[in-house]
């Protein structure tokens, strides 16, 4: 293999692709926003696309954090290798073909589990119908999450990373033809789902076998080698299914509060953004060379690589999170408000984002801290920790939806990922020095909080100017993008001003 990448460069690589991703994906919301806005066939779909992207974390996010570790050490041999991803795809097609032949016999009932409170309305019926269409999307992505946890391991991670810029592309254009076509929406949207999945496998399988990794399925009794690999993984395809509950737990208490299931999905999507480019970036690129440093008992590698990525995500994470309590409804408003989305939507989809904006730092401390664990191939741990914030977001969610309705959710699911932070930092202390925080972490991360807090006050007092200025379409518009930049600009100065962080030093920060 090349000389590995600085952990920089990597994560270069897929936070671009993730902010293309994550700019379509504003665009196709906005979409579905002005056509659909908070309503019946808006939610059913939701639910619907909601559904298969459940099932996709226990046989894709949650499979990959265990197959990633094994498969990286494993590449000394890449004829070992190969085999095994081979052997590992036979497995995982005979029971995603199962799954996707009883899903269809269940759907109702799936659909129920999900949000119960469709079924007292027309919701209910459409959801089973797209839900149908959209299931199979399952097999694709699992498939193409396989290749990309190989693609990953021998760190080419552009194809893996650029995938679901497809998705994307191909809701928007969906949603324009629907539009131009006289389509129904609901159904345009709910095609879209396995065309997108199978569009992402494709490249996948392209870009893997021109790296050598041409995957055949290969059916073979259960060797040690497997048998290992499904022991390790169980544990985290469980911990998968328990995020998941937490997500079904908040679907279900939102289901009965008409809208609520629309303005949390609209809110997630904005939040995901800095977590998509920065924490799942770090989960992603972390994950594999914390494996190799470990696989080469290189400590003070693995204590390095844990320490800058720290440093990385913080220094974007706690302004993005600050910015976003600070500037949630205007933000809001230049990208969902228009057509069938009112300023109603826009306020309640705002209380929802700034209560997840709480949690961010919380949701990008899991993906830093989580590989620490996967790299030994200790998925138990973390098992038992998502156990226990699962408890704390159930009651939480369950028992505020009296008084706080929609948003109960959002606050079960922000304080149950800093619990999980909390546990996942206490477990890490028996690896010793590999999760140490070093000295020069010490001196940075306090100065780095410290420009994201100023920064939110200068957002806070612009904010309040801006309030006094005519509130028309020009304004508004005008008024968001100086926000931006003004908040952009203030917290890079403050940083070079208190020494949160120098620019000139931001190609050194990452070298292995």
């Amino acid at each position: 293999m090349k000389k590995s990448q600085t952990l920089l460069t990597s994560l270069t690589t897929v936070g671009s692709w993730t902010i293309i991703s994550r700019v379509f994906g504003f665009i196709r919301d906005i979409f579905i926003a002005t056509f659909l806005g908070s309503g019946p066939v808006a939610e059913a779909f939701l639910i619907a696309f909601s559904l298969p992207n459940m099932f996709r974390t226990f046989f894709a996010e949650g499979f990959n954090l265990s197959f990633v570790p094994i498969f990286s050490k494993k590449l000394r041999d890449k004829k070992a290798a190969k085999l095994l991803a081979e052997q590992t795809l036979s497995y995982l097609l005979v029971v995603l073909i199962i799954l996707n032949i009883l899903a269809q016999f269940i759907m109702p009932w799936l659909i129920f589990a999900m949000a119960s409170g469709f079924y007292f309305d027309d919701r209910f019926e459409l959801a089973v119908i797209y839900t149908r269409i959209t299931f199979p999307y399952i097999m694709f992505i699992s498939i193409t999450a396989l290749l990309s946890g190989v693609m990953n391991s021998i760190e080419k991670f552009a194809a893996a990373a650029a995938a679901p810029v497809l998705l994307n592309v191909i809701f928007i254009s969906a949603l324009t033809l629907s539009n131009y076509l006289n389509w129904d929406t609901g159904l345009s949207l709910a095609w879209a789902v396995p065309i997108a999945g199978f569009s992402q496998m494709c490249l996948l399988w392209y870009t893997a076998s021109r790296a050598g990794f041409i995957l055949i399925p290969k059916f073979s009794p259960l060797n040690p080698e497997l048998k290992r690999l499904f022991r390790v993984a169980l544990p985290a395809i469980l911990a998968g299914g328990l995020i998941q509950i937490n997500l079904l737990v908040g679907r279900q208490v939102a289901s009965y509060h008409e809208g609520g299931i629309a303005w949390l999905s609209y809110a997630d999507r904005l939040y995901q953004l800095p977590l998509g480019v920065v924490g799942i970036s770090i989960g992603i690129v972390l994950l594999p060379n914390l494996a190799r440093k470990l696989a080469n008992n290189d400590l003070q590698g693995s204590q390095h690589s844990f320490n800058r990525s720290l440093e990385f995500a913080l220094a974007l994470t706690l302004p993005a999170a600050i910015a976003i309590i600070v500037i949630s409804e205007p933000l809001i408003s230049v990208l969902y408000e228009r057509g069938a989305f009112s300023q109603i939507d826009t306020a309640n989809t705002s209380a929802a984002l700034v209560i997840y904006a709480f949690g961010l730092p919380a949701f990008v401390g899991q993906k830093i801290l989580q590989p620490i664990f996967y790299a030994r191939e200790n998925t138990r741990t973390p098992l038992y920790f998502a156990l226990m914030a699962m408890i704390v977001n159930l009651v939480l969610a369950v028992g505020f939806s009296p008084v706080l309705g929609y948003l109960a959710p959002a606050v079960g699911t922000t304080i149950a990922s800093w619990c999980m932070v909390i546990l996942l930092s206490r477990g890490s202390r028996k690896y010793g020095l590999a999760v140490q925080i070093d000295n020069r972490n010490k001196k940075i991360l306090p100065r780095i909080f410290l420009s994201a807090i100023l920064m939110g006050l200068i957002l806070y007092v612009t904010n309040i100017f801006f309030d006094m200025l005519p509130n028309d379409i020009i304004n508004k518009y005008f008024r968001a993008i100086m926000l931006i930049v003004i908040g952009f600009l203030s917290y890079i100065c403050i940083g070079q001003v208190v020494g949160g962080f120098k620019l000139k030093q931001l190609k050194n920060y990452f070298k292995n």
